[in-house]
């Protein structure tokens, strides 16, 4: 058994290598989520030091700052290496004890090869597979921290805009971020060890510009993209197909006094 008693359990646990990617790639969700009353948890599997003008101390600041922006109420580092983050027995172990201790309902997952940026971006995203796997592990509780087995019933990508390849998921879906994304974008500014005024306005426009184009396509504002390992599964066509507002800017079908 574990020494500590467990944490209260996650509705959503969002993982990726570093602080920032998340805020990125789904700050306005993870936002959107804890406005629905959903128990939200931001996971670094790295510290993301070190970095040219970052410190531990800076970052962990900086990713404190964050989290409270978009009032996620629980961000643990997972403490794994940065620059030399590798898919490993060693990291999805520490991954899924973490996955034990908070039993989250679904895992989302930094997804990507990025070869202009990190490779611990491809790295993270195989460990948080793997670690969904070894979570439920029977006999083999000493390697996770004497927690137990426990099965995380969902995994969700968070892709990353720049993906070296071109997928072909089972399934997408977008969320409407449209009332969160100055949340999001606030804060991705709260890492002001990592963007500096120039830099930031280059990540505020690719931010702006991704999220536009996928709420766009949905009738939305602005919206973050998802994909999943399945097709997507619902009791209910019409709620599934209704969600999305068609496009943004409809044509006017003029009425019989506008004809």
């Amino acid at each position: 058994m574990p020494e500590d008693p467990l944490p209260e359990s996650l509705d959503v646990l969002a993982v990726a290598p570093h602080p920032d990617d998340l805020e990125i790639l789904c700050g306005g969700t993870l936002a959107k989520l804890v406005k629905q009353g959903y128990r939200v948890g931001i996971f670094d599997l790295t510290s993301g030091e070190p970095t040219p003008r970052g410190t531990l101390e800076t970052r962990k600041k900086e990713a404190e700052e964050a989290r409270r922006i978009l009032n996620v109420p629980v961000r643990v580092n997972v403490e794994l290496p940065n620059r030399v983050l590798m898919d490993g027995p060693e990291a999805r172990f520490a991954l899924a004890t973490q996955f034990r201790r908070y039993r989250p309902g679904i895992i989302i997952v930094a997804a990507g090869r990025t070869p202009a940026a990190s490779p611990d971006h491809l790295q993270g995203g195989l460990i948080g597979e793997a670690a969904r796997f070894y979570s439920q592990l029977t006999k083999w509780d000493e390697r996770f921290a004497g927690t137990t087995p426990y099965r995380v019933p969902h995994l969700v990508y968070a892709p990353f805009p720049f993906d070296a390849e071109q997928r072909h998921w089972h399934s997408q879906f977008v969320v409407d971020i449209s009332d969160t994304i100055d949340q999001k974008i606030a804060s991705v500014r709260a890492y002001e060890s990592q963007f500096d005024a120039t830099r930031f306005a280059k990540v505020e426009h690719l931010i702006r510009s991704t999220n536009g184009y996928h709420g766009g396509r949905c009738g939305y504002m602005y919206g973050e993209l998802f994909a999943l390992p399945t097709p997507v599964g619902a009791p209910d066509l019409v709620s599934v197909v209704s969600g999305s507002k068609g496009v943004l800017a409809p044509p006017q079908i003029p009425s019989r006094d506008h004809a």
